[in-house]
């Protein structure tokens, strides 16, 4: 039996054939021509010493752009006033009234529902004050005061009666707060030229006895202060007279260096709700409507 590759004893290649396997194989320039390439391509990856240079100084001006974008970047973030989130005062009653209840409840978590009902706000107590739609920054409280709150406005240009007796009781959360309330709330476009006096309660640098024997003495229109001094003046004191009280604002749209409001504070929130809006005579005039309260 014969093998395809087998060739017999006088087998003869054609030239063509011979050719083909010639041209198949390089010559010894071709090779040369090789080897001489490889050596220059290995001679091209070893860069100077200047070119690395200049790749570094290349490498280097990209960091230091890049650097300045992000500065650039971070100083116009830095620019630009952030957007304060809504007031929560801008929201009807009904929904205030949801609020407030849920504050309670933090405040007042030992208690159950039944109890905690005798103690809430009653929504009917609970001003609207939706028609205002600019911002709830102190520098609008004026305005505010007068195109919402036309009663309030009335009675703050009257000559208060009695001693100690405000038609309005303002509460801020802190002691700063209340002195630039305090400013806004002696403008003359409230007080008029008969109005009485604004009220600074706050228990930094004032004993309670002083603020005592103030109210007893001074024809007040407004008493503008902390919901700690306030509390301790209306629950453990007379000086503070609820007879001529028609409104009560808490002062919740002003956000401190922490962004918390007056009753995101828990310590602030126990006294608004125990001593300020649970004073007996406080939450008796919410209920029979003699008190509204403003949410500003």
């Amino acid at each position: 039996m014969q093998h395809g590759d087998d060739l017999e004893d006088d087998f003869v290649p054609d030239d063509l054939v011979a050719l083909s396997d010639e041209e198949d194989l390089p010559n010894a320039e071709d090779i040369g021509g090789l080897l001489s390439a490889d050596e220059d391509d290995a001679g091209a990856a070893q860069p100077s010493p200047a070119q690395s240079a200049a790749a570094l100084e290349k490498k280097r001006k990209r960091r230091a752009k890049e650097k300045e974008r992000k500065a650039k970047k971070r100083k116009l973030a830095e620019t630009v006033e952030p957007v304060e989130p809504p007031s929560i005062a801008a929201q009807p009653p009904v929904m205030l009234a949801d609020y407030l209840s849920s504050m309670q409840a933090k405040t007042f978590n030992e208690m159950s529902g039944i109890e905690l009902a005798d103690v809430q706000v009653p929504e009917s107590a609970i001003v609207d004050t939706t028609a205002w739609t600019e911002s709830r920054s102190l520098d609008q409280l004026v305005d505010f005061i007068v195109k919402v709150l036309p009663k309030l406005h009335t009675r703050l240009s009257q000559r208060p009666k009695s001693n100690g007796a405000p038609t309005l009781i303002y509460v801020a959360g802190a002691a700063l707060r209340v002195a630039d309330v305090t400013r806004v709330l002696r403008d003359k476009r409230l007080r008029g030229e008969k109005g009485g006096d604004v009220a600074k309660l706050f228990a930094k640098h004032f004993k309670l006895e002083e603020h005592v024997a103030y109210l007893k003495r001074t024809k007040i229109a407004a008493a503008d202060g902390t919901p700690g001094r306030l509390g301790k003046l209306l629950c453990d004191t007379d000086a503070l007279a609820t007879t001529a009280l028609t409104h009560i604002i808490l002062d919740v749209s002003f956000r401190d260096a922490k962004k918390r409001t007056l009753l995101d504070i828990p310590e602030t929130r126990s006294e608004v709700f125990r001593t300020v809006l649970g004073a007996p005579k406080v939450l008796n005039g919410l209920r029979q409507g003699t008190i509204q309260l403003v949410l500003f």
